[in-house]
């Protein structure tokens, strides 16, 4: 079992900066991937960015220049430059087991004011 908690959402102006941090728990070794997303209205859920237990990331086009995904033991961070109204919605933290089991955080509200 493995535990995801996020935080570090709120409320910021267009061109501002946010960092959330998801902290790990459990078994946090069989973690394969870490990975962010969030919810775009009407769609599922989005993958914003990934990285990997070698250490390679990957990013959504849209956040790409923005967004840096980072790992510091068993916490992941999302720091977020330049943040647009459009990346207002629910931010989601995902593990990924070598088993492929996925897991999932509460979420965290990111809402950014133009």
């Amino acid at each position: 079992q493995v535990q995801l908690v996020e935080s570090g959402g709120g409320l910021v102006q267009a061109g501002g900066s946010l960092r959330l941090s998801c902290a790990a728990s459990g078994s946090t070794w069989s973690i394969n991937v870490f990975g962010w997303f969030r919810v775009i209205p009407g769609k599922q859920r989005e993958s914003v960015a990934a990285i990997r237990s070698g250490g390679g990331t990957n990013y959504a086009d849209s956040v790409k220049g923005r967004f840096t995904i980072s790992r510091d033991k068993n916490t992941v961070y999302l720091q977020m430059n330049d943040l647009k109204p459009e990346d207002t919605t629910v931010y989601y933290c995902n593990g990924v087991t070598i088993y492929s089991r996925d897991y999932w955080g509460q979420g965290t509200q990111v809402t950014v004011s133009s």
